[in-house]
This record gives C-alpha cells, sequence and structure tokens, in this order.
C-alpha cells in the first residue's frame, strides 16, 4: 500500500508541477519520498522473515527501483524551480489524491459484497469445525492391486483411406 501510495504521490506531484503549483508539488513529492522509504523498510523486513516468500525480493523489482529515483530527480527538479521561478511556499499538510477518477471510458462500478445466503446458519458453519473431525484412517497405506494389461488392437497403415493431402 506504501509504494503504490507513494506512486500516487509522485505522479500527483509531476501534474501540480505541470500546473504551475510548484509548492504542492514539492509536498506532494515529501509525501511520495516518505512513503517510499517506508514501503523499503517494510520489503527489507519481508525479506529477513523465515518462509517460502522471503526469495521474491520486491525491493529488487525494476518497479521498485525506478520510483524511487522518478521521487528523488521530479524532488529535486521542483526544488530547483521554485528556487529560482516559481518562488512558492511549502504547505505543512499532504495534498489530497483525487480517488474518484473523472476520466476514462466507463465509469467505475463500486464493490458490494452479496448478501449472505440464508442457508449458511451458525450450525451449518459449526459443522466446519476441523477439531471434530473423525480419525484419518487414510494414513495407512493401501495394499497395491496387480495392474492388468490391456490388449491393444494390432492397426496396420492403410493406403487407400480417401484422405489426400495436397
Amino acid at each position: 500500500m506504501c509504494f503504490y501510495t507513494a506512486y500516487a504521490y509522485c505522479y500527483h506531484g509531476q501534474t501540480l508541477l505541470a500546473s504551475d503549483k510548484c509548492g504542492e508539488a514539492i509536498r506532494s513529492l515529501q509525501e511520495a519520498e516518505k512513503l517510499y522509504a517506508k514501503a523499503e523498510a517494510l520489503c527489507k523486513e519481508y525479506g529477513e522473515t523465515k518462509g517460502p516468500g522471503p526469495t521474491v525480493r520486491p525491493s529488487g523489482h525494476l518497479f521498485f527501483r525506478k520510483l524511487g529515483s522518478l521521487v528523488k530527480n521530479t524532488l529535486e527538479k521542483c526544488q530547483r524551480e521554485n528556487g529560482f521561478i516559481y518562488f512558492q511556499k511549502v504547505p505543512t499538510d499532504a495534498p489530497q489524491l483525487e480517488l474518484k477518477a473523472n476520466y476514462g471510458l466507463v465509469e467505475p462500478v463500486p464493490f458490494a459484497f452479496p448478501p449472505a445466503s440464508a442457508q449458511w446458519t451458525p450450525e451449518a458453519l459449526a459443522a466446519f469445525d476441523l477439531t471434530k473431525r473423525p480419525k484419518d484412517d487414510s494414513a495407512k497405506p493401501k495394499p497395491e492391486e496387480a495392474v492388468k494389461p490391456v490388449k491393444e488392437p494390432d492397426i496396420k497403415p492403410q493406403k487407400d483411406t480417401g484422405c489426400c493431402v495436397s
């Protein structure tokens, strides 16, 4: 979540810079930098955990590394331009992201869970208690049955099938 929010703040900062709101763009990019640092820390912690998951290193992927340089370069550009062109004050609060898309071909449909069926009563849910299951007898090896050979028909190639390959 931190990673994708950092991407959103980075692109929002680029949009603000393009609309000559350099002070707000700097603050947006500072927020992106903060969230990217938090995402890096979470990736490092994830890589140090035990189990099958740590073989994946999200912080080593190109899309992750690319964001760090994108945020850094855009922030430096904004600070440089604000220093000699815009002279705008940097707000203390991060700008709010527009979460509802106002562009595109289709209106996004909000997701809602369907209502629970009347068949899912508390008794039905209690029946799924695995601690009350019968003893597992499938652990005992079953005697192997002899595999009977199957007689295959003797098929000889025929030349007069009527098929023609051209």
